[in-house]
């Protein structure tokens, strides 16, 4: 049942109930009947759950499987001094970074449990005509619950009663003023109406800002509409990051390779011991060992603790420019976002009524308005009450009209309140030997009791001229969606004896209009060009009515034409097909309901669009779930929506979505060097092994690949996780969500790359062959393959453009090239390293050749990029 189109008689009497309300004992078979008035808890994952969702990654298995086989060929071995490192550092890692990820995603998604405190802990109700206070989860549908200013609104139900009431339901629908209500049946065609516009209804999750009431509870619980809302929420499934995508495609790239290697390497050797009749359980035992190595060298076993580093990282830069990132893998999200979705009110505005045009006799306008509104002015200068009149208020006191001193000088005598019918409220007080009445509201309702107008400060009788000049400053004023009230007065020889509005609003002088707006935030503009310039489309959706909301966007430099902003409602009439068809046109959406914004942001992804979706209020809530990034308001938002959110604006800056969508660049930019480095690393490595054994000889040892890939691959590539933007990171467009890892010319640089170091080791290793013997050359390509990946490490730093003409500088890349080169020399000539590692410590001139050799890697990259960007469609 629709209850607000229905009258309260229907209404009541639908719902069994009577004016005195529900009897205790039918409250008491209702609540077992219904349930408490409470929300659904969702269920939380537990840290063991949460622990193996870490695990469950495509390329952790692969290290886990590592582990395993290295493992069992160490026990198979007898456990020899170093036999078990390779599966020590392999677990080292994994339980590092699953720790990682768990401590930075252990927040569990509070959404229920905060939409739960939101509601009212108590409620005053009527049982069996007794008046009394019980907890808020005892409602029943059919109790009658008493409203008054300052109460939370405890369930949804049906106002049977209004005096002046006012909600207010900027969190649930997003309207940015309190809302009048009334108990009349609304009319209309008969059809759904939109949660904004059901003026007769109260819900949970608002409250009252004005006036009082009584109403009759019509759903409780889940029933309610903010249990719908946290029904979409847990309903909405949480997507896959680009950057997830992208990794888990990797892995399974990874997978493939890596497993095709280990066989092929394991059939050749077997194949070759066949052929020479050598085949017994050694050979099989060290060919397996032998694809053991290829599979550790071919593992990138520093990758995801790298870019969980990286992430983390990020995460830290970002909170220090008022960016709380809640997900790790959320980060990057916004560096390829194509559309944000931003909610308008306390977003793209200030949240924050403003008087900003008038027009009369200004300073008796501002005084009567001080005067006749009910905002209260503290000693601390805050303004409390209506947002509207709080504007009034602070209005008056640039105009050095401190409110409490007026009222100290003119005392409120009488007053008739407002009532949304007449829309007027009116105000009489003391004046000197006299009294004065003021009369504010809307200003055609004002008008048509005045008979006269200031003129130059002396009253003149109201002319239709006079009518006219008002009227149009008035449509001026709307056409630029303003709220416009208007004031006027009469001086009267006593206080009224009655004062029923027809008996004081009659007679009066127009003294002028006021108009105001929720003013758009001052860094909003250059941010929404700045997102343009990005490659970034910005959308409004809003509950504010489509006027206002089109003045805004237009404002903002979101929309050009009132055809890019629509209503829910003609969003309903929309089909799927026609509204992808569309959607590309729409910039704005005006009085919305949260399953709107969910539509919408669906509407958007599946288009292919990287989709944020920014927010403060309990309606935003579902829609920000359901976005590739949801964006709350740290100090406007609710907790609903802080905890849903994959990042809360500390200041909720649009602003600073702007430089979030750069950190967000910079990290994806970082992630895709380091995932270059480590592969060509990696891959350098894998050549070097199937060389040698294709050639008859072992170049290196797990634990050597193992080193090699933790050390000199893994402490640069956490360095180059923290390289700061490169220039003009903003002037280009977003990158595709479907836009590979290795796009843009990466896998062919990783390849060639790779091939450089490995020719170079491989040159290293028999030249010192030459000179020495195995173990002194195995040695040489050991420095020189680790030295190859520090020097490389520079070469990342801008894979496009010569490391030599960087403006930027990477203090901790420096760090760390020093502190792994330490750690090399040291596993050389320390000897109870070298005698772990079974190396030998090399001569001079054998760390002048590997030195030299190594230090090729930078002219070689360099003059390759040199033709890139004379020729390379990727420079």
């Amino acid at each position: 049942m629709e209850h607000y189109l229905s009258n309260v008689e229907t209404v009541i009497k639908g719902l069994n109930s009577g004016a005195g309300g529900l009897s205790a004992e039918e409250a008491r078979q209702r609540l077992l009947a219904n349930g408490r008035n409470e929300l659904a808890k969702e269920k939380k994952k537990s840290l063991a759950r949460r622990f193996a969702d870490q695990l469950v990654n495509p390329m952790i298995l692969i290290l886990l499987g590592a582990a395993a086989v290295s493992l069992v060929l160490a026990i198979l071995e007898g456990g020899h001094d170093n036999a078990f490192a390779e599966p020590g550092i392999i677990l080292a890692v994994v339980i590092i970074n699953s720790i990682l990820g768990v401590y930075q995603e252990n927040k569990a998604e509070k959404a229920i449990e905060a939409l739960q405190e939101m509601s009212a802990a108590t409620a005053k109700v009527k049982r069996g005509g007794v008046v009394s206070q019980i907890p808020a989860g005892e409602l029943v549908p059919g109790d009658v619950v008493l409203l008054e200013a300052g109460d939370a609104v405890p369930a949804d139900m049906r106002l049977i009663q209004s005096a002046s009431l006012r909600a207010e339901e900027a969190a649930l629908t997003g309207e940015s003023v309190p809302v009048d209500k009334i108990t009349g049946a609304l009319g209309g065609d008969g059809g759904p109406v939109p949660l904004g516009d059901r003026k007769n209804m109260a819900y949970m999750g608002s409250s009252i800002a004005y006036g009082r009431g009584e109403g009759v509870v019509t759903g409780t619980g889940m029933d309610t509409e903010m249990g719908k809302i946290a029904g979409i929420i847990q309903s909405a499934e949480q997507g896959q990051t680009p950057l997830q995508i992208r990794l888990h495609h990797l892995s399974k790239i990874l997978t493939v390779a890596v497993l095709g290697i280990c066989v092929f390497i394991f059939a050749l050797q077997v194949v070759r011991a066949s052929v020479s009749g050598d085949v017994d359980s050694r050979v099989i035992s060290a060919s397996f060992m032998l694809a053991v190595s290829l599979a550790v060298a071919a593992i990138p076993e520093g990758l995801v603790a790298v870019v969980t580093i990286a992430l983390s990282i990020g995460v830290t830069n970002m909170a220090k420019r008022n960016a709380i990132v809640r997900r790790l893998t959320a980060v990057e999200t916004l560096g390829c976002t194509q559309i944000i979705c931003s909610d308008k009110t306390g977003t793209l505005t200030q949240n924050l009524m403003t008087v900003v045009e008038s027009y009369g006799d200004d300073k008796l306008l501002a005084k009567a308005m001080a005067l006749c509104c009910d905002s209260r002015l503290a000693p601390d200068g805050r303004i409390t009450g209506d947002p509207t009149e709080n504007a009034l208020v602070a209005y008056a006191l640039k105009a050095d009209l401190d409110k409490n001193r007026l009222e100290a000088e003119y005392p409120r005598v009488a007053e008739a309140p407002f009532d949304s019918m007449r829309k007027m409220m009116s105000t009489v007080h003391k004046s000197g030997d006299g009294y004065v009445q003021y009369t504010k509201g809307a200003p055609d309702e004002v008008l048509g009791v005045c008979t006269h107008a200031l003129i130059g400060g002396v009253p003149a009788p109201l002319t239709d001229d006079i009518i006219k000049s008002i009227m149009d400053k008035n449509s001026e004023f709307a056409d630029r969606a303003l709220r416009v009230l208007a004031c006027s007065y009469k001086t009267v020889d006593a206080a009224p004896v009655d004062c029923a509005p027809d008996k004081l609003e009659h007679g009066l002088t127009f003294i002028g209009l006021e108009a105001m707006i929720d003013p758009v935030r001052p860094e909003v503009v250059a941010a929404v060009e700045n997102c343009k310039t990005s490659g970034i489309n910005a959308i409004m959706i809003t509950g504010d009515h489509r006027d206002t909301a089109f003045a805004i966007a237009k404002e903002l430099g979101i929309v050009e034409s009132p055809g890019q902003a629509i209503t829910g409602r003609e969003l309903d009439t929309l089909s799927d097909a026609d509204f992808e068809k569309q959607i590309e046109n729409i910039r704005v959406y005006a009085r919305v309901q949260p399953e709107h914004k969910v539509r919408i942001v669906n509407m958007w992804k599946q288009k292919g669009y990287v989709t944020a979706m920014t927010g403060d209020g309990v309606n935003d809530a579902p829609a920000l779930k359901s976005g590739d990034i949801g964006v709350g308001m740290g100090v406007t938002g609710t907790d609903v929506t802080k905890n849903v959110a994959d990042m809360v604006l500390a200041d909720d800056n649009f602003a600073t979505i702007v430089a979030a969508v750069e950190e967000g660049r910079r990290i994806y930019d970082n992630i895709r060097k380091t995932i270059q480095f480590l592969l060509g690393s990696n891959l350098s490595e894998v050549l070097c092994i199937l060389i040698a054994t294709l050639l008859g000889f072992v170049l290196f040892k797990p634990v050597h690949l193992l080193f090699i890939n933790l050390i000199t691959d893994g402490i640069p590539a956490v360095a180059l996780g923290m390289d700061p933007p490169e220039p003009g990171a903003m002037d280009r467009p977003p990158r595709g969500k479907n836009e590979s890892v290795f796009a843009r010319g990466l896998g062919f640089d990783m390849v060639y790359q790779g091939i450089m170091v490995c020719v170079l080791t491989l040159m290293a290793y028999h030249i010192v062959d030459i000179w020495h013997d195995h173990e002194y050359a195995m040695t040489a390509a050991f420095f020189t393959v680790n030295l190859c990946q520090i020097f490389h490490a520079f070469n990342m730093r801008a894979p496009r453009k010569s490391i030599f003409k960087l403006t930027t500088h990477n203090k901790t890349l420096w760090g760390a090239m020093v502190g792994a080169l330490a750690l090399v020399l040291m596993i050389i000539y320390v000897p109870a390293f070298y005698g772990l590692f079974e190396l030998k410590p090399l001569t001079f001139g054998e760390l002048i050749v590997s030195f030299g050799l190594a230090v090729m890697v930078i002219p070689i990259v360099e003059c390759v990029k040199f033709v890139q960007k004379r020729y390379s469609k990727w420079s």
